[in-house]
């Protein structure tokens, strides 16, 4: 299937370095409004340049665009190319404006398109790793979550030196001004939202911790740099999720049960291990029977992995190992299999609504009653029993 790109800057990078993971996705062309960055990428990846958007919309060979402009530029980008009959593919958040994000999800089904979104680390084998172990109960009922996305303290590192594999510079400011909350939130919520069902309600607290990041290139939007919210779900779970780039990085998960704790140190890393903790040893039953018979005796242990994470790709510069591209080839995978994407355009609404309200609880209202939901996600084919 034959996918464009708008957008060249540091995040288009993960994207072209993971898309060797899925020959079934060919690179039409590329695009962005900054031409030397554009060529920059073209000439780096070695992949055609359209000249403009419309360029770009008008070749009927293309299926989906991927949308990685800065988040800004999310809802006019994605509303031309659901105008133009293409599916997206977008970088979080659909839109920085819930308004907005509901506009885009009504013009995607009236056209029968698709409107997916990053990020895509549901389908990473640690989190399917996970999700299998509460279908299989390992835990009992669950009652609580920890999910912390702590980045350390930023504005002290040397990110204006950052740059891509193809020399594209970190785009500090703009990261600044959207928010951490906003970036990074939907790592664990989107988890979350497929372990437990559609959140009902979000109670959020965001701060600015540190107000002069850049003393000498004064941000135009001041932003919570801190955020930390209590997200209730339907399954009647309740998840406290943190999210900062002041205190030591920490990228950790907690699902606590009657009978045990999930727990995964990094959930930037799609092989990052899940560990089973019990609390105590109870007679189990069914398919708990044969791993609580191993782990009898042991306080923690390793839970099997779903498989193996065998990817090609090689970031040069990264502090993660992510597959940006899986997120797009389940897109793919959908329209060509007719089925239902596992990021839906619902699903995706959903995750926004979540971020939005956790870093804006005095504009989304707090505690938010969330107004959007979605269907049932299911597991990737290799995660199910």
């Amino acid at each position: 299937m034959r996918i464009a790109i708008v957008g060249c800057g540091f995040v288009a990078d993960y994207y072209m370095k993971t898309l060797s993971n899925y020959p079934e996705l060919e690179v039409a062309g590329i695009m962005d409004r900054n031409r030397d960055q554009a060529n920059r990428f073209a000439e780096y990846y070695r992949v055609p340049v359209y000249n403009s958007l419309e360029e770009l919309l008008g070749d009927r060979s293309v299926t989906i665009v991927l949308n990685l402009t800065n988040p800004g530029s999310h809802f006019e980008v994605s509303k031309a190319i659901l105008e133009a009959g293409k599916h997206v593919y977008t970088e979080k958040p659909v839109a920085m404006v819930f308004e907005e994000a509901e506009a885009l999800v009504r013009l995607a089904e009236s056209r029968g398109l698709h409107l997916s979104s990053a990020p895509c680390s549901l389908l990473g084998e640690t989190a399917q790793t996970m999700w299998k172990a509460l279908r299989n109960d390992v835990i009992g009922k669950v009652r609580l979550v920890y999910a912390e996305l702590d980045g350390g303290l930023l504005h002290r590192k040397n990110f204006k030196e950052w740059r891509s594999d193809s020399g594209a510079p970190w785009p500090y400011k703009d990261e600044f001004e959207v928010g951490c909350t906003m970036e990074h939130a939907g790592y664990f919520a989107t988890w979350l939202m497929a372990f437990f069902g559609p959140a009902t309600a979000v109670t959020s607290f965001a701060s600015i911790r540190v107000p002069d990041k850049l003393p000498d290139e004064p941000l135009d939007v001041m932003t919570p740099d801190f955020s930390v919210a209590c997200i209730e779900f339907t399954s009647g779970v309740v998840a406290r999720l943190t999210c900062g780039i002041v205190a030591p990085r920490d990228h950790s998960l907690q699902i606590i049960g009657d009978d045990g704790v999930l727990a995964t140190d990094e959930g930037w890393d799609y092989g990052s291990p899940v560990y089973l903790k019990l609390h105590t040893k109870p007679i189990h039953r069914g398919l708990r029977q044969k791993v609580m018979r191993r782990l009898l005796g042991s306080t923690q242990e390793e839970y099997p992995a779903v498989r193996k994470t065998n990817l090609h790709h090689r970031y040069v510069n990264s502090s993660h190992q992510m597959d940006q591209a899986r997120g797009v080839a389940e897109l793919a995978g959908a329209i060509s299999e007719n089925r239902p994407c596992r990021l839906s355009t619902r699903f995706s609404l959903h995750c926004t609504e979540i971020a939005l309200a956790i870093q804006y609880p005095q504009l989304m209202g707090c505690p938010r009653r969330l107004k959007s939901s979605f269907e049932p996600v299911d597991p990737m084919p290799w995660a199910k029993p």
